[in-house]
């Protein structure tokens, strides 16, 4: 059973697009088309405006915290073709950078794993995807991965910095060979994988199985299972899960989880990788998990904005 433990009233003047707990989830992040960033203290169940963060000239789409051990860092992405890296020094949030290296819309915004450094991934209506990394002295270079969706990329998702397989295999003495790697998704109904190579980013691979635009992509955590897992939903209505038992990372299978009735916006993992959390058009955030034959059932819905909830008993489910 799943409970609503919070709810928040922003006081934010148009739709809110997006809201991010920071790593030890003390902190809420949300952003909106009325231009605004807000952070807030939930801690013990409060709701505390810290910040009200305004730098961004159209509607802001996405944020994402920084891990911690870089500071309280807040990026965040807009149709004002920004992406603003926020930075909280002695109690006030600061603008700490600004990239406006894109011609059109900035859709997403992801954190690369920490074990890599400080490297955000930025998908853009432009169709290119943008790496922007800090150096140690305060700078940040920039890589650019021209036409990477043709028409436009609306999300970007890290892939974890765990080498598949590493829990059983025995340990090395070596340092594992960590390969940076993240999936895209975009306007052409493509996913793609991309994997750095000799400091330069190639595509690694293509999935192709959505009939509409990719709206979100979500790379699974992982505790070093040999099974990598993307999951991704679209303008079609319908949710894919991919897997990839290769180490080489070659052969990706999808599965169908669901076909909604409606767009399908965003889907987002479980810290442990067992739920998958699914919102869209139709309002409803829906948690769906795997059962022990590989079959993935809904365990509970949620009506955005209303705080009900239900669980759906198998009987529902087949109606579904």
């Amino acid at each position: 059973m799943v409970s609503v433990i919070n709810t928040v009233d922003t006081s934010h003047e148009d739709m809110i697009h997006d809201a991010q707990m920071d790593y030890y989830g003390m902190r809420l992040a949300t952003c909106s088309s009325d231009r605004s960033v807000k952070i807030f203290d939930v801690r013990n169940g409060g709701q505390i405006l810290i910040a009200d963060l305004r730098g961004h000239e159209g509607p802001v789409w996405q944020v994402a915290w920084a891990h911690p051990m870089y500071g309280n860092i807040l990026a965040s992405c807009s149709y004002d073709r920004k992406v603003i890296i926020w930075k909280e020094e002695n109690g006030t949030w600061e603008k700490a950078h600004e990239y406006t290296g894109h011609d059109s819309s900035v859709n997403s915004v992801c954190w690369a794993p920490q074990d890599f450094g400080l490297i955000l991934a930025c998908g853009s209506s432009d169709g290119a995807i943008s790496l922007l990394s800090c150096s140690g002295d305060g700078t940040w270079e920039v890589k650019k991965i021209s036409n990477a969706h043709t028409i436009g990329c609306n999300a970007v998702s890290w892939a974890p910095a765990v080498v598949p397989g590493s829990l059983i295999e025995p340990p090395s003495s070596q340092k594992p060979n960590y390969i940076k790697r993240f999936a895209s998704g975009g306007c052409d109904n493509l996913i793609k994988i991309w994997k750095e190579e000799d400091g330069q980013w190639k595509e690694e691979q293509k999935l192709e199985a959505h009939s509409d635009w990719v709206r979100d992509v979500a790379w699974a955590p992982s505790i070093g299972l040999p099974t990598s897992t993307i999951a991704s939903c679209s303008q079609d209505g319908r949710v894919f899960i991919w897997m990839c038992d290769d180490p080489s990372g070659n052969s990706w299978s999808p599965k169908l989880l669901h076909k909604f009735n409606d767009v399908v916006w965003h889907v987002s993992w479980s810290i442990t990788a067992n739920i998958l959390a699914v919102s869209g058009g139709d309002n409803k955030v829906t948690l769906w998990k795997e059962s022990v034959d590989g079959q993935w059932a809904c365990i509970s819905d949620v009506n955005k904005g209303q705080g009900a909830v239900s669980a759906i008993t198998e009987g529902q489910q087949n109606e579904q």
